[in-house]
């Protein structure tokens, strides 16, 4: 055919041709050979590589003028502003020597299909390659300010590779491209029109979403001055014999204390102070001071009566769940913050605890102080037999956690297992003293930490019993918050803790307890137990919990 450019230009077509066409030779082959005529060259879009003919050439090919890019953009400025020449006229087709006013004139002349015209089969497709950049466009109703270097293909044409502009809009290209990296062909989907509904999108994670939020719920930096305080206290008990242990070994490695630490810790073998029942330790000051008020209203934890309880008896409160570290019982037994003398006027309380713990140096003088005693048999026949208005121990109490360690390993929140059937040395004791026995359920006890649930880690309880066996205690394994932080520590939950009093079974004394009335009288324990349980369980957030009693 005879070449409309010179030869470089025409070799630079050839590569814009071949360039567009990569993937298609054959098609690419069949444009350029292709005779075309003169004015058809006029809407052909030449590639950005390739330089325009001289002035005088393009007159001849009736080609636009200036750069192609700013004919397009001039074009479709003007058609968007509503001022393009009617191209129903033009000379796409015609024979006419009019030019087109517009590339996009050119593209609707085209895409009307009209029969006769120039742009049929093959020949009808402009060669080029759409911007990335229009593409985003795609859907405005002004885009004369989008420059169109793209393909526009016919309507009826059945190649899968479409787009240009189509009523005057550009349309998104369904052409296969090489990816540069793996070359893999990657074929862009044509936008859907307006109605029609989108093909279903299946997204993959977002990146980075689990940054915005962390397993760990770390408290605030502007927490009140009182809950620090709070925290500060129970921190304190918890950590209460490593506190006193660390200070000890700390007074061991100086040398000017070991004049004073070796009478000690004769003093601390040969005392009896946790057992003789006198209770001289007891400090009224340190039991009422007002820092325990701030322990207590930690969770917080209140201490409720049923009945008044005269000052003229001697009584043995059973508390009921043992829980981890049994709070409740310090809290309400152990010191005044819940307000026990207002409560019981005229009775003087005892917590009881192992004996163990009064062998630890330093630690044992506190618990003395705070009017702790051992709940050896010796011991609490000492107290209640003891002081009192007429020396025999009236008016005085002592307070078992009759679950023990035992207990401690059901502790497990939304449960409530008592240990309860076959512990009837309470019992016993009381017959043999003469003390009335007193039911007491602390509601929420079990909530305040989590543990390894015995029934998913047998080898782990079986080794916690062995322990418990071998030494007295046993070592359970929880947690539950922090200082700082609400999920990871071995702080208790800020839950609370409700502790009821129940009516006193009176229990006539006996030197020698039957054996038939200690179940009588065990049997009634339990009754007034499982009814302080009913009574109360949905006032104190225990409707879903189960109440079970077990040996």
């Amino acid at each position: 055919m005879e070449s409309l450019f010179s030869q470089p230009q025409h070799e630079a077509h050839v590569r814009g041709i071949r360039g567009i066409f990569e993937d298609d030779d054959e098609a690419a082959e069949s444009l350029i050979r292709e005779p075309v005529e003169k004015n058809r060259w006029s809407s052909i879009m030449v590639m950005e590589s390739a330089e325009p003919p001289p002035q005088e050439a393009r007159e001849q090919l009736h080609l636009l003028p200036k750069s192609y890019a700013d004919a397009a953009a001039e074009g479709l400025d003007a058609q968007s502003r509503g001022n393009a020449t009617d191209t129903s006229g033009s000379s796409v087709g015609t024979g006419s020597d009019e030019k087109p006013e517009s590339y996009a004139a050119v593209a609707a002349e085209g895409t009307k299909g009209t029969s006769g015209s120039g742009y049929g089969n093959t020949a009808q497709r402009l060669n080029g390659t759409m911007r990335e950049d229009a593409s985003t466009d795609i859907g405005n109703e002004n885009i004369g300010d989008v420059p169109y270097n793209g393909v526009i293909e016919d309507e009826d044409d059945d190649a899968s590779h479409r787009g240009g502009l189509r009523n005057g809009r550009l349309t998104t290209i369904n052409r296969p491209h090489r990816d540069e990296q793996n070359g893999r062909k990657v074929t862009r989907r044509e936008k859907p029109k307006t109605g029609e509904e989108k093909p279903p999108l299946v997204s993959g994670r977002r990146a980075g979403a689990g940054w915005g939020r962390s397993g760990v719920r770390f408290a605030p930096l502007n927490v009140p001055l009182k809950r620090r305080l709070q925290t500060a206290m129970v921190l304190f008990h918890t950590l209460s014999i490593a506190t006193f242990l660390t200070f000890f070994w700390f007074l061991c490695a100086i040398p000017l204390t070991w004049p004073l630490l070796v009478p000690y810790l004769i003093y601390l073998l040969l005392s009896t102070g946790h057992s003789s029942g006198t209770l001289s330790h007891r400090s009224e000051f340190l039991r009422r001071l007002s820092i325990w008020s701030l322990f207590a209203s930690y969770f917080p934890a209140r201490l409720h009566r049923s009945e008044e309880l005269p000052a003229t008896r001697k009584y043995i409160f059973g508390y009921h769940p043992h829980g981890i570290i049994s709070h409740g019982a310090f809290a309400g037994f152990a010191t005044e913050a819940l307000g026990f003398s207002q409560l019981f006027p005229g009775i003087k309380n005892t917590l009881l605890t192992l004996e163990s713990n009064f062998r630890i140096p330093i630690y044992r003088d506190y618990l003395l102080a705070m009017g702790l005693a051992s709940v050896s048999r010796i011991s609490c026949e000492n107290i209640l037999s003891k002081g009192g208005p007429n020396g025999e121990g009236m008016g005085r109490a002592i307070t078992i956690v009759v679950g023990g360690a035992r207990e401690s390993l059901d502790a497990q929140p939304g449960t409530l297992r008592l240990v309860l059937r076959s512990r009837k040395g309470f019992i016993k004791l009381a017959v043999r003293t003469g003390a009335d026995l007193v039911p007491v359920l602390a509601f929420g006890e079990n909530e305040l930490y989590e543990q390894l649930i015995p029934e998913h880690h047998t080898w782990i309880h079986k080794f916690q019993m062995a322990v418990k066996r071998l030494l007295g205690f046993t070592i359970p394994l929880f947690h539950a918050r922090g200082v700082f932080n609400y999920d990871v520590g071995l702080m208790p939950y800020r839950r609370p803790v409700n502790i009821v009093v129940g009516r006193p079974i009176k229990v006539e004394r006996q030197t020698v307890p039957e054996e038939g009335y200690v179940n009588s009288v065990h049997e009634e324990y339990v009754r007034e137990l499982e009814r302080l349980w009913e009574e109360w369980r949905e006032d104190f957030g225990g409707g879903d919990v189960r109440l079970e009693i077990v040996g």
